[in-house]
């Protein structure tokens, strides 16, 4: 069958850098269903985009659909003929169904008995008589965080659309969208001109044709012509770009035809903050921040220019100007700000709400204060660190209410900010790192606080937040979680995980309602829930950690409050299920579960009633390992445990193998559920191994 290159691009007006790959990977999952749906074969596709266009090449399209041959098969052949060997209303209605004549029927075997069939034989349609279809459902299926309607029309999109390339080989398809009709005409960068046409002639010939006007379609390649750019220039002036992955994804989706250019700022603002300075350049302007040999700030900055090369003087001069204005205004809130001490802000944080059934931000640190009190107790700490501790706890929040943070130009800056203004206030080294650290981790990749007063603000800061906020009623649904509580719930776990802090998590969010129930419409009414949210992210952590499902089960079916101790335990549990061994032991115990699985009430093991040896053998091992796991389990050596309940496990097997347990004598049948009872409560101190998943190799 023929193949063709197929060809499709959106010309649209400016679109923000983050809407675009989502929105192109929709068009590219929609279109290929589209094409699967229409049983079309075809190879690649290939994604192209700039700030101006979406655009996907489908390689080697098939050219027509196959001919299909349909078997539809109607009702059973009694129903089918009366008695006279005429055709039923049921047979000819099928056959209207079918499109089919009556000289078309033979029958058929089947399970339910003999029927009635017709053979159809469908004509595939030519490709370029579906593809308006296909691409417009395409484009309809593509989603953008806000939309927008233009003119009189009732199209929905992220920026109006302004052309259309169709193309199936050299061929152009007649496809129109919201009243724009397709050809072969796209639209170059405009710095050369406003309306810079090209003619597409072919879908192989689409980068070569927009190169020619100065646009670089293919993504990968015009981020690679950024980073050579960058290198060239830093090399050029022994300068070394600070690395910022966030903000190459951006700039690529800003610019069709990059071409990079230095700049400069007074060296006299290189005493701010170095973040200012790099949030200004980054966050505001777009433009990569650089260093110096001896690894301070340079007063340089690389900006990616969309703009004609000719005006490169102008296009520099356009950057510095705007960054000069910017560093101005940081300078201005740096310099007023910290004229006070950062404690001096604090009372003003009662002028911020943080939730409005949870008060403001004063009400907040004030409890943040106190839980971190309770924390420090469980921890046992006090003297010198103590205090500085409930300091950090005292002005986490304090920057959130000057003037560099309160004019929202450098949001994301909080707690560093607070860090550099403790430190100008004279706070020491541990507070203002506690500020600046007490936020962490801001999501999965962020590191962890290091500092004692960074640890336990971070835990009181985020346990606040979720038990408040859930408290109130607002529990996360799906993925709508605006207070993104899952984050600080799983940066909670992270930090009792890896720090080996054993904080009761039970008692914690215990503390947490009993400080936030004045402000609860319902003190206590939502803690049940939170404990399951918790829960939730513990079984998140364990699963990080390359934990299988089953042995997280059997671990959290025990206790789940000391997040360090069961995390051990599941390592150590995790570390044997490859074991022969420790398959046995778990099939072994899955009897003993099973046996005992209706019993209610247990009593204790009467020596006496014990007439077999391989009972008495089961009880008098299960005394020495008894005797002999106290030590281990004080230290929580998991792993020796676990290699004595393997070796114990021959006794299990030999005691199943030599004794029946269901035995009609009503004394010696409860005895020997109580020898089972017991051995099932002391292996439930390190997990319950009937949760976990084994094949049995023996039996299978």
């Amino acid at each position: 069958m023929q193949k063709k290159d197929m060809l499709i691009e959106l010309g649209v007006e400016e679109i923000p850098a983050g809407y675009i790959l989502p929105a192109l990977e929709k068009f590219r999952t929609g279109l290929e269903k589209e094409l699967q749906a229409a049983n079309l074969d075809f190879g690649e596709i290939e994604e192209f985009s700039t700030p101006r266009r979406f655009c996907l090449r489908i390689r080697d399209l098939d050219a027509e659909q196959q001919d299909e041959s349909i078997e539809r098969i109607g009702p059973q052949v009694e129903a089918a003929y009366d008695g006279e060997g005429k055709l039923t209303k049921a047979a000819l209605g099928f056959l209207r169904g079918a499109g089919a004549e009556e000289s078309a029927i033979y029958k058929v075997a089947t399970g339910k008995g003999e029927k009635i069939a017709v053979r159809l034989e469908k004509k595939g349609k030519q490709t370029v008589s579906l593809l308006s279809d296909m691409v417009k459902n395409g484009v309809t299926g593509m989603s953008f965080p806000k939309v927008m309607k233009w003119g009189a029309t009732q199209m929905q999109f992220a920026r109006p659309l302004r052309w259309l390339v169709c193309l199936y080989g050299a061929e152009s398809i007649n496809l129109e969208i919201n009243g724009m009709k397709s050809g072969r005409k796209s639209y170059g960068n405009r710095f050369r001109q406003l309306h810079n046409i090209v003619e597409i002639s072919s879908p192989g010939e689409y980068e070569s044709c927009l190169e020619r006007v100065e646009v670089i379609a293919e993504r990968r390649q015009r981020q690679q012509q950024i980073i050579s750019g960058l290198k060239a220039i830093a090399e050029q002036e022994r300068l070394t770009v600070i690395t910022d992955e966030r903000l190459l994804e951006t700039v690529t989706d800003l610019v069709e035809y990059p071409t990079p250019g230095i700049g400069s700022f007074k060296e006299s603002y290189l005493s701010l903050p170095e973040k200012i300075i790099i949030s200004t350049l980054s966050q505001n302007q777009k433009c990569f921040a650089l260093r110096r040999e001896d690894g301070n700030l340079a007063n340089r900055f690389i900006y990616t220019s969309n703009g004609n090369p000719e005006f490169e003087e102008i296009i520099r001069e356009g950057n510095e100007k705007v960054i000069a204005a910017r560093l101005a205004d940081a300078e201005f809130y740096f310099l007023e700000d910290t004229a006070k001490k950062l404690e001096s802000y604090v009372p003003h944080l009662k002028e911020v709400l943080f939730q409005k059934e949870l008060g403001n931000l004063l009400e907040k640190t004030e409890r943040l204060e106190r839980l971190s009190d309770y924390i420090v107790g469980e921890l046992g700490i006090d003297g010198e660190l103590k205090e500085n501790i409930l300091r950090c706890a005292h002005l986490a929040k304090a920057d959130l209410v000057t003037q560099m943070l309160g004019e929202k130009e450098f949001t994301k800056l909080q707690g560093y900010i607070g860090k550099k203004y403790a430190e100008v206030s004279g706070e020491n080294l541990e507070v203002a790192q506690g500020i600046y650290e007490h936020y962490q981790p801001r999501g999965q990749e962020d590191e962890l606080p290091v500092s004692s007063s960074g640890i336990v603000v971070a835990l009181a800061d985020k346990l606040d937040t979720v038990c408040g906020i859930m408290g109130v009623g607002l529990v996360p649904t799906g993925s709508n979680d605006p207070y993104a509580l899952r984050r600080a719930a799983n940066g909670i776990v992270s930090i009792l995980a890896a720090k080996g802090l054993e904080l009761s998590l039970e008692k914690l969010i215990e503390q947490s309602f009993a400080l936030l129930a004045a402000k609860l419409p319902e003190p206590g009414n939502n803690k049940g829930v939170v404990k399951d949210f918790f829960r939730q992210r513990i079984n998140w952590l364990l699963k990080q950690q390359g934990i299988g499902y089953d042995v997280i089960e059997s671990v959290m079916h025990i206790d789940h409050s000391n997040i360090p101790d069961l995390l051990q335990r599941a390592r150590d549990v995790e570390s044997f299920r490859q074991r022969d061994d420790f398959v046995r032991l778990v099939l072994g115990f899955k009897r003993v579960s099973n046996i005992i699985s209706e019993v209610k009430e247990f009593g204790i093991v009467e020596e006496s009633l014990l007439s077999e040896d391989a009972e008495k053998r089961l009880w008098q091992e299960l005394l020495n390992l008894e005797a002999d796991l106290g030590a281990n389990l004080t230290k929580r050596e998991y792993r020796i445990i676990m290699e004595k309940l393997v070796a114990y496990s021959v006794f299990i097997d030999r005691f199943f193998d030599d004794v029946m347990v269901n035995v009609e004598e009503e004394q010696l049948r409860k005895n020997r559920y109580n020898l089972l009872g017991q051995i099932r409560e002391k292996f439930l101190q390190i997990a319950d191994l009937a949760l976990v998943v084994v094949e049995d190799k023996k039996n299978k």
